[in-house]
């Protein structure tokens, strides 16, 4: 990694007087537990760019969205908890420029937070259609608040049309019609997650949705919006084809939350470039959605997007932050629920692999398929089976298939 790579190997180090945690999530709260789970005493701040305190992002696209959930129950720690860190919590006001230098970091509201540490946990940020901004009836879906305006705009929608074939759209749908809502999935795929998932769980997942009334309008781009009087009216298909519309969710992915590191001379590329690590530079971290770093095990540069691993990154980060000098070599893992589905997938199941039914059956739709590239066995998927699938995983790893499975 460039300039990194003489911080590899070095002797264990004191503890940092400061440090300062540029983003309030999961990452960057799970970066402040494992310190001071590790026994680090010093002074320990968090920075956050929404004024909520730390909450989980998963369930806003399902319990959340579905309003099964108030806003309280996804808070990660209640105050009382929060108040036992000893971390001073700094919301609402987004991180503008870092000074690597200086470790010190500029913010929207004029302050200047020096530190001898800085992790960047900023996430990401939801990609947009040409023409979607201040159009009425438009949304994403990143953040709380995103969530709760989602679901107002649900409770009087009578058409919905979900832009985004990939985890997020599928499960915006799923949700959707649970409420009755009528929906329509549209993307370039051929069906939802396929190249998640490959063309078997794919489809069967296409075939839930289709049998739930959900409307699949896939393998067509989307190239635009329609719109009367600034309301949205439909989404124009690479084909020609104009679906109507009076709510639309743009789910197409989110990009790396760096703008603010522009100027900062660290590497950014897909996220900020870290080595194995997820050191960015001397006394600058990366965790989380935010951060793209080597993978020793898999011997690449690699960007996890989800929860687990979130939780995971954080405990290495802090730990080489205290000086344990440790690569971080996770099995990826993500997980997905939709209608009666629960998906959960270890490794790296690349669409191209070829998959075996090794227990259960998809008639069933009860099932866990191993993933094999020559020979070995580079993803699990459990299909309503999820203890299966985790003792699968073991399987995995005792073979280092991940080393044979390079994405």
């Amino acid at each position: 990694m460039p300039g990194c790579g003489d911080l590899a190997g070095r002797d264990r180090v004191s503890a940092p007087g400061h440090v300062l945690v540029v983003g309030a999530s999961a990452s960057g709260l799970s970066t402040a537990e494992a310190l001071r789970r590790k026994g680090y005493q010093n002074r320990l701040t968090v920075l956050g760019a929404e004024p909520h305190l730390p909450y989980d992002r998963p369930p806003l696209s399902k319990q959340v969205l579905a309003g099964l959930w108030s806003p309280e129950r996804v808070q990660l720690r209640q105050p009382a908890a929060l108040s036992t860190l000893d971390a001073e919590f700094l919301l609402d006001d987004p991180a503008t420029r870092l000074d690597v230098a200086e470790r010190a970091v500029h913010t929207a509201s004029g302050r200047v937070l020096t530190a001898d540490v800085v992790v960047v946990a900023t996430g990401l940020r939801p990609r947009v259609l040409p023409g979607q901004a201040g159009l009425r009836g438009v949304h994403v879906l990143r953040t709380l608040d995103d969530a709760l305006a989602l679901r107002s705009a649900l409770l009087s929608c009578s058409r919905l049309v979900v832009v985004g074939d990939g985890v997020l759209g599928a499960e915006i749908a799923a949700t959707a019609r649970g409420m009755g809502v009528a929906v329509t999935l549209a993307g370039p795929q051929p069906a939802p997650l396929a190249a998640q998932l490959g063309p078997l769980a794919a489809g069967l997942l296409g075939e839930l949705h289709a049998e739930n009334g959900v409307d699949l309008r896939l393998g067509a781009a989307v190239t635009g919006l329609t719109e009367r009087d600034g309301d949205v009216t439909g989404v124009c298909l690479a084909d020609g084809e104009t679906l109507p519309a009076d709510l639309v969710v743009v789910a197409l992915g989110a990009a790396p939350v760096t703008e603010w590191l522009a100027d900062s001379g660290l590497t950014l590329d897909n996220g900020l470039v870290c080595d194995s690590r997820c050191r960015a530079a001397e006394g600058v971290y990366g965790v989380g959605d935010v951060a793209r770093w080597h993978h020793e095990t898999l011997d690449t540069v690699l960007r996890l997007e989800n929860r687990t691993n979130a939780v995971e990154q954080a405990g290495v980060v802090a730990g080489n932050i205290l000086g344990e000098d440790r690569p971080y070599t996770p099995v990826p893992y993500f997980w997905t629920d939709q209608f009666d589905a629960k998906v959960h997938v270890h490794g790296i199941p690349r669409a191209d692999a070829e998959v075996s039914i090794v227990e259960g059956s998809t008639a069933d739709r009860r099932f866990v398929a191993t993933y094999h590239r020559d020979g070995a066995v580079v993803g699990v998927l459990g299909w309503n089976m999820p203890k299966q699938a985790r003792l699968r995983r073991r399987e995995l790893v005792a073979n280092s298939a991940l080393v044979e499975g390079k994405p």
